[in-house]
């Protein structure tokens, strides 16, 4: 099958792929070839692809997931190879985002959301320096 991940500044990856796991708003799915079609909202968080013994990795921000006819296609606000996230400045995000106060709805969701970015571009970093030999 094919896996096609489009940002609005590029396509980061338009290849083959054995398998792709992505993490949705509310849990992960795993797409093999010939899956049934369906249409996601993905959240923030890690999308795998698999190919043969290669396993890619990327940072996803939202957006929409399409699978139809053995071409997944992701559609994201950014998408950032794994091993391209610096845990440093995540953490410093994170803790940044953790200190400022939220008087308003709105503040309090803004902070909540990058609340959630900042993790899950940790989480993934993570996982990525594990797999490395």
């Amino acid at each position: 099958m094919r896996c096609v991940i489009v940002t609005p500044e590029s396509t980061v990856r338009d290849a083959e792929a054995d398998f792709v796991a992505v993490t949705l708003f509310d849990g992960e799915l795993g797409i093999a070839p010939n899956h049934t079609p369906l249409i996601g909202r993905l959240g923030y968080g890690e999308l795998r692809v698999r190919l043969a013994d290669a396993l890619e990795r990327y940072y996803v921000e939202g957006g929409l997931l399409e699978v139809v006819g053995n071409v997944v296609s992701v559609l994201t606000e950014r998408a950032v190879p794994a091993a391209q996230i610096d845990e440093a400045v995540a953490r410093q995000q994170l803790l940044a985002v953790q200190e400022r106060r939220a008087l308003t709805p709105e503040q309090l969701t803004l902070r909540d959301k990058v609340s959630a970015q900042s993790r899950a571009q940790l989480r993934v970093a993570r996982r990525a320096k594990a797999q490395q030999p």
